[in-house]
């Protein structure tokens, strides 16, 4: 499912418009982003977490010459753990 798509299926559930379920989902996505940026996270019950973490400094190989090892620096990583409910349901 592509972001038409779930553009679309939250229109048909809700009953709003394609344009107005366009707003609420890039809405709903910039806000997420915006609290991870802050350093927040944002947890939906049953659903699942999105926060950020920290990945490590660490050794990895160069793609273009095998023997060769590289420093892949520190970064963020933004992450999503699933809820129980979320995990159940697909299971």
């Amino acid at each position: 499912m592509n972001k038409a798509d779930l553009i679309a299926s939250v229109a048909e559930k809700t009953g709003f418009t394609k344009k107005d379920a366009e707003k609420a989902l890039n809405g709903f996505m910039e806000t997420i982003k915006d609290e991870l940026v802050s350093g927040g996270k944002v947890q939906l019950v049953g659903f699942g977490t999105f926060e950020v973490r920290d990945r490590k400094e660490r050794q990895g190989r160069n793609p273009r010459n095998p023997g060769e090892t590289i420093d892949i620096p520190a970064s963020k990583a933004p992450v999503f753990k699933a809820g129980k409910s979320l995990k159940e349901a697909v299971n």
